[in-house]
């Protein structure tokens, strides 16, 4: 059999290593590529060259540097990114990732135990369990490894000794315990030495179990995503002419055949496979892994974002459910703010409507938070604007595992594990009502808005709103005005000023905001709103065209000379906390619909350019 056959014809093992900083974890796949005779002669001899350059090891080779392949990572000492690396024995095929053991890096060791077998975790065998190893170990865990080799690494500095390795793999089996993991090999090893790697060491004689490479050619860890459910989350729709229609993308799991029945998740629409396409040729059948284009027997309204499953297995279908998140943003998390969602090959806005716990990585404790700080982990309750399709996540890896974007930056935010539903989801329907926003609106000569001014403290906001509705009134247009400081004597009374509450406030008022405009009303919101991803969320809430953001614009300087309550006063004095301007940001909008400059010119000619604003968007009659 041809070489390349034969390797791709074998099982194939996905790995990782992770832990702690130096405990090991390049120098161990770089021992097993030296020692399986997988090292070319002259990355060898670059090998023993950088070895030199660094001297990290001394005379001796440095195999840590065959995957640190970033020079900040050889300067350093420490691996940055996700390294990977491919090779094979006459047993099996390996992919492996070495990950970084840095805190700072944590998102990057999840990435690469997202599509994971099995984790080797390593531990210094001098420093013995540290919050790294927990924190690795409980994220393997939660992202769906379910077998560990507890490598107990740098024996040798230990003396080789027995008592050390048992205590710490005593210790490792406890806390593991509510991991849920099905197998746990432990095993003393010296990466650096080569002792248990490929071979039995003579300088542990009290070790009887396998070394290291037999076991990882013999571990049994197939799970078999052929088995599963079908489930094809529609990539694109393939139209070449006009001739052709078909859904193309790749099998998450499960296997479909020609003549097939399958239905849309979220619709429910059902129809059959006519023709199945796997790289331009027909075939009868495809399996988890294949990208395929079907043919459907009957005309379904499908768009990117679907997912096709069998009749009998569909997924769930809801926008609200709790889920594992591992947050990776500076950024800290905070419930009610707004993010994307991708979850498969859709996007939606979402947001975590509540924050149930934060998880403690030591002990595995429940602790109360109202936010996530970068490599926290929590569960969360999620709700979404659309009904996603999604399996849970320990039943379906590919399906029931989403990523958070931050909506500005388009940075990762958090990655997420789908627990199950929210039983609210399935009781909570949306009525349909008799009067719509349109008759409403109608009947009111006018066409519902947000007028949504935003600013800082003393710029000038409230007063300018306040004129602005006089003058409608005076029109006869239908208003609302809803004003920071009184919607906190009521609805937000139990809100206060750390940025989780008012991401809440402003969340809470764009609820009532919208609702106003189903009732045809012109809603003006006065509210300093200092972050921009929930003044977007109030967009995103409000109909096409509907949200009118106002900036007040004058400079700190100005509102704090103004100061007509006197809060900046306080504020410096250290009276008040987490007052914006002074001990918390404000975010200007970068698009606003209109910018008053509250310094260069009067508050009622300010609103008399709302006026003109609304007058040309025709929202209101010209006199």
């Amino acid at each position: 059999m041809n070489e390349a056959l034969r390797i791709s014809a074998l099982p194939t093992l996905r790995l990782l290593t992770c832990g702690s900083v130096d405990d090991g974890k390049s120098t161990l796949i770089g021992r097993l590529l030296y020692e399986k005779k997988l090292i070319f002669d002259d990355q060898l001899s670059a090998l023993e060259r950088d070895s030199k350059k660094f001297g990290t090891t001394e005379d001796d080779i440095d195999f840590a540097l065959l995957v640190d392949g970033l020079e900040a990572e050889r300067e350093q000492g420490i691996t940055i990114d996700v390294a990977y690396r491919y090779f094979a024995t006459s047993e099996r095929s390996f992919i492996v990732a070495d990950t970084p053991g840095h805190e700072q890096y944590t998102r990057n060791m999840a990435t690469g135990a997202s599509n994971a077998d099995l984790a080797i975790v390593l531990v210094d065998a001098r420093k013995g369990l540290l919050t790294q190893t927990h924190r690795h170990s409980i994220i393997a865990s939660l992202l769906g490894i379910r077998h560990i080799v507890l490598a107990v690494n740098k024996i040798d500095l230990v003396g080789y000794d027995e008592k050390t390795f048992r205590d710490i793999v005593i210790a490792y089996r406890k806390f593991a315990e509510p991991l849920g993991f099905r197998s746990l090999f432990a095993i003393p090893l010296s990466a650096r030495y080569g002792d248990n790697v490929s071979a039995p060491s003579a300088r542990t004689p009290w070790y009887q179990g396998a070394h290291l490479m037999d076991y990882l050619e013999r571990v049994e860890v197939e799970d078999d995503r052929r088995a599963a459910p079908f489930r094809l989350p529609v990539q694109w729709i393939n139209r070449p002419h006009l001739d052709f229609r078909g859904v193309a993308g790749t099998v998450a799991s499960g296997r479909i055949a020609k003549g097939d029945p399958i239905v849309v998740a979220a619709s429910g629409r059902a129809t059959t496979v006519a023709e199945i396409f796997v790289a331009d040729e027909r075939t009868e059948s495809a399996e988890a892994g294949d990208a395929v284009t079907l043919t459907l027997a009957d005309e379904l309204d499908i768009a990117r974002g679907d997912v096709l499953s069998h009749p009998d297995s569909r997924p769930e279908v809801a926008d609200q459910f709790t889920a594992n998140v591992i947050w990776m943003s500076a950024e800290p998390m905070l419930p009610g703010r707004s993010y994307l969602m991708k979850i498969g090959t859709r996007t939606v806005p979402a947001s975590i409507t509540e924050l149930k716990h934060r998880l403690d990585v030591n002990n595995f404790d429940k602790l109360a938070a109202k936010r996530l700080d970068l490599n926290e982990v929590g569960f969360c309750n999620f709700a979404t604007t659309m009904p996603v399709a999604y399996d849970a996540y320990a039943d379906n890896r590919d399906t029931g595992s989403f990523i958070l974007i931050d909506r500005l930056t388009n940075a990762t935010a958090g990655a997420g594990m789908i627990a199950h539903g929210l039983r609210r989801a399935t009781n909570v329907h949306r009525q349909g009502l008799t009067v719509t926003r349109e008759g409403h609106a109608r009947l009111k000569h006018q066409k519902p808005a947000i007028l949504w001014f935003t600013g800082l403290s003393g710029a000038g906001k409230s007063t300018i709103a306040n004129l602005v509705e006089a003058k409608l009134h005076a029109r006869g247009v239908h208003t609302a005005l809803l004003d920071g400081d009184n919607v906190r004597h009521g609805l937000n009374k139990d809100l206060g000023f750390t940025a989780a509450d008012r991401v809440e406030n402003i969340r809470r008022v764009g609820e009532v905001a919208k609702l106003m405009t189903d009732a045809g009303l012109i809603v003006l919101c006065s509210f300093i709103s200092p972050f921009r991803s929930e003044r977007q969320l109030v967009r995103d809430t409000a109909a096409a065209g509907e949200f009118i953001e106002i900036f007040v614009d004058t400079p700190l300087e100005t509102a704090m000379a103004r100061d007509p309550k006197g809060l900046y006063k306080k504020a410096l004095a250290g009276e008040i906390k987490n007052f914006t301007g002074v001990d918390q940001a404000y975010e200007p909008p970068d698009a606003p619909e209109l910018v008053l400059l509250s310094g260069e010119a009067s508050a009622e000619a300010l609103a008399d350019r709302v006026i003109a604003e609304l007058e040309e968007r025709g929202m209101i009659m010209r006199l």
